[in-house]
């Protein structure tokens, strides 16, 4: 994997800094890319007959990042408005005078863009996979582990039924799970870019090409790319699908690391990040780092998007300023993603449960939390509005008496010869909780 480079560090961004993802991203790796499309391209001129096997040789040997100046060819990317003009020329030295002519023969700057964009994301989005995968497997034990583990369910921040960590855990895995086939499809499709000047093909044909669609097939294929039906150069879907499963992983992982945030809180405790950061003030925190970074890339994450959708507008054969606008969205979305990804798989890994938190949580309501489920058993025997008005009543005293509302229950002479035991217990009132935990882990 391509090392990140010397003056991108990551300094501002904690949460992909380090990972898979930063250096498949690196000015360096998207060098390596720009300039694979360059030798793929002559390779399948070659395999053609429309270039010399000795002149893909050549350039295959010269496309090698370490041979080029990066900081040079960034600086010079300037006057042409991107970096493939001023690598042509350096590639086509590298190269040199017998065999250079047939450098970037018949393309165009944005053939050569749009490719690399695609190889580099093909790269990070496998990284991603693997992260992802890691994350839905560290919460199906979790899931499994923890079926029958009752917890509060909170609905608008308050204490609402009983439910199952086991039923949240596995409700994380369903959205890693959507994440994670969204993002394969998108990967498994994205394709070459080959159109030249105006998304014609005519300056392949110039040089020789009877078939221009065998020339991109071979192309596609040199790269491990998705043949094209057409020259994408306004047509943006594979740009338009990168965006839309890279920010809805983004939020797939932000619902995980929210809920951690919220059951983590110090006056919660129900859940724990295996290893909690340190503060630079207070000696006795351990912040919930991994989900600190999770939660700031979901938010950054659609805006990115929105302006990567923002460029499908765009005008003529090939447009100005819509396609340039992509690439630095493009690749902080890569990152942003990369990186939760990677600390998703750390964070569920080592998620640490409080069962005995979740368990004394369900009493501070003192019973209240299975007041719907009372509701149900007692209407058949008191009648609907009878038990209706014994369970409001018995809810306003449990807080001026600081009674249970079994308690309560008990005393009512209606109830005597009904067991409250089980019909109060939190634990016994999750509902189907275990059969869909069962049903979820099905999925895989």
């Amino acid at each position: 994997m391509t090392s990140v480079d010397p003056d991108d560090t990551g300094l501002l961004a904690p949460g992909w800094v380090g990972s898979p993802a930063a250096s498949a991203t690196s000015d360096t790796a998207f060098l390596q890319a720009l300039l694979d499309a360059e030798a793929a391209l002559t390779r399948a001129q070659a395999a053609l007959d429309l270039a010399p096997h000795e002149a893909s040789a050549a350039v295959t040997e010269a496309a090698a990042a370490g041979r080029f100046d990066v900081r040079s060819l960034a600086g010079r990317a300037r006057s042409g408005g991107n970096p493939v003009i001023p690598l042509v020329a350096d590639l086509t030295q590298a190269v040199g005078e017998e065999y250079g002519p047939h450098v970037h023969r018949g393309a165009t700057s944005q053939d050569i863009m749009d490719t690399a964009l695609m190889l580099v994301a093909v790269r990070t989005l496998d990284v991603v996979l693997a992260d992802l995968a890691r994350t839905e497997g560290a919460l199906a034990r979790l899931a499994a582990a923890h079926r029958d583990t009752a917890l509060p369910g909170r609905t608008l921040t308050q204490h609402a039924v009983p439910t199952t960590f086991g039923l949240k855990a596995a409700g994380w895995r369903s959205l890693v799970l959507d994440a994670r086939d969204r993002v394969r499809a998108v990967r498994e499709d994205l394709p070459a870019q080959l159109g030249g000047a105006a998304g014609t093909l005519a300056a392949f044909t110039a040089y020789g090409a009877e078939d221009t669609r065998a020339l991109t097939a071979a192309f596609a294929r040199e790269l491990g790319l998705r043949e094209p039906l057409l020259p994408w150069h306004t047509l943006r879907t594979p740009i338009a699908d990168l965006a839309g499963c890279l920010a809805f992983t983004a939020g797939a992982l932000g619902r995980i690391a929210a809920d951690v945030l919220v059951l983590g809180r110090t006056e919660i405790a129900e859940v724990a990040e295996g290893s909690g950061g340190g503060s630079s003030a207070m000696p006795h925190k351990a912040n919930p780092v991994r989900s600190t970074l999770i939660a700031a890339a979901a938010r950054r994450a659609p805006l990115l998007a929105a302006t990567l959708y923002g460029s499908m507008a765009a005008e003529d054969e090939r447009p100005a300023g819509a396609w340039h606008a992509e690439w630095e969205p493009l690749r902080d979305l890569l990152r942003l993603v990369g990186g939760a990804a990677r600390d998703a798989a750390e964070l569920t890994e080592g998620l640490r449960v409080n069962a005995a938190a979740m368990r004394e949580h369900l009493g501070l309501t003192h019973g209240l939390i299975v007041s719907e489920r009372l509701s149900a058993e007692l209407a058949p025997v008191l009648g609907r509005a009878r038990a209706k008005s014994l369970l409001t009543e018995a809810a306003r005293r449990t807080y001026t008496e600081g009674r249970s509302l079994g308690e309560l229950l008990a005393e009512e002479l209606e109830l005597k010869d009904i067991d409250l035991t089980e019909l109060t217990d939190p634990a016994r009132c999750t509902g189907s909780a275990g059969d869909l935990t069962d049903r979820a882990l099905e999925r895989r």
